[in-house]
């Protein structure tokens, strides 16, 4: 790998240059940042989506790109553990990191709410797609990493990625790669984050959209390869999640791995310091095997 040399400020930019789809104008609607000694921990009640960029300087740059989905779910961002801090990562192994601060569901300022965040989804991958060249990126080489409710997002792209939830151009949406960490996958009552599938969903959400939401039913064999890291004792988002969506993607023969540590309980970020590995090594020998790094 190249010699990193240094990092450049990173960027942060409005994610629509357009009117925001789906969206109800509420004045009363203001975003709610938490702040800790003056850094940017999480925020809640986003409106106006934004991507922060974490460009490496390298004297022969990779050219890979990954968009992050913080995980919160769908109640907040937890932007700083699960966005900020995996972008510097990300840069400091001289990938381009893109961190998507998108809109949570809200029937406050969606029409309708379950597409929200995919819109936004949508719209970060097909930014990136259309600056390559600014960014000094291969095409074939962006992804997606999603935490929690981010992963659930993350894996709702990769599935929907074609589905017409905003008037746009005829740019794929569609991810290369997809890196999921204790990742929401599942609707479905006995495994799901409750706190998330309400929010998306609704209280008493019908079947068909349970089914349409649970991202472990639509694996087919074009679907995109994946590293995924849960622990066994996430109280929060059952393991179970990351073990059916591993699973789905054997059965169709796509290219997977999985890892799950015994203990990390859920939220653990960068670093899972209950057990003897860090999952980042893991994840940047998968990218090294792919050819992503």
């Amino acid at each position: 790998m190249s010699k990193f040399l240094y990092f450049q400020d990173a960027e942060t930019i409005p994610l629509w240059k357009t009117k925001i789809p789906n969206e109800i104008s509420n004045s009363d609607y203001k975003e709610l940042p938490v702040y800790k000694e003056n850094l940017l921990v999480s925020t809640s009640h986003v409106s106006t989506p934004t991507l922060t960029i974490f460009q490496p300087k390298f004297e022969k740059p990779n050219q890979t790109g990954v968009l992050i989905f913080p995980g919160g779910g769908y109640s907040r961002l937890s932007i700083d553990k699960e966005g900020f801090k995996i972008g510097k990562w990300l840069s400091s192994i001289g990938i381009t990191a893109f961190v998507l601060k998108y809109r949570l569901p809200s029937d406050v300022i969606m029409e309708d709410k379950t597409i929200g965040p995919l819109q936004d989804a949508q719209e970060a991958m097909r930014y990136v797609r259309e600056n390559v060249k600014r960014y000094n990126l291969n095409i074939d080489k962006i992804g997606v990493l999603g935490f929690s409710a981010g992963g659930h997002l993350a894996a709702t792209l990769s599935n929907c990625y074609n589905d017409v939830v905003y008037k746009s151009n005829k740019t794929s949406a569609k991810p290369n790669f997809l890196l999921l960490i204790y990742p929401v996958i599942s609707m479905e009552e006995t495994i799901t984050h409750k706190g998330s599938k309400s929010k998306l969903l609704g209280i008493s959400p019908c079947k068909s959209s349970v089914i349409k939401h649970s991202a472990e039913l639509h694996i087919d064999k074009n679907s995109i390869m994946t590293f995924i890291v849960h622990a066994s004792d996430d109280l929060s988002v059952p393991v179970e999640n990351s073990l059916k969506y591993y699973l789905a993607l054997k059965k169709q023969n796509v290219s997977a791995e999985l890892h799950v540590f015994e203990k990390g309980g859920h939220g653990f970020g960068l670093c899972n310091d209950k057990t003897n590995l860090h999952w980042k090594n893991n994840c940047q020998s998968w990218l090294k095997l792919h050819g992503f790094l």
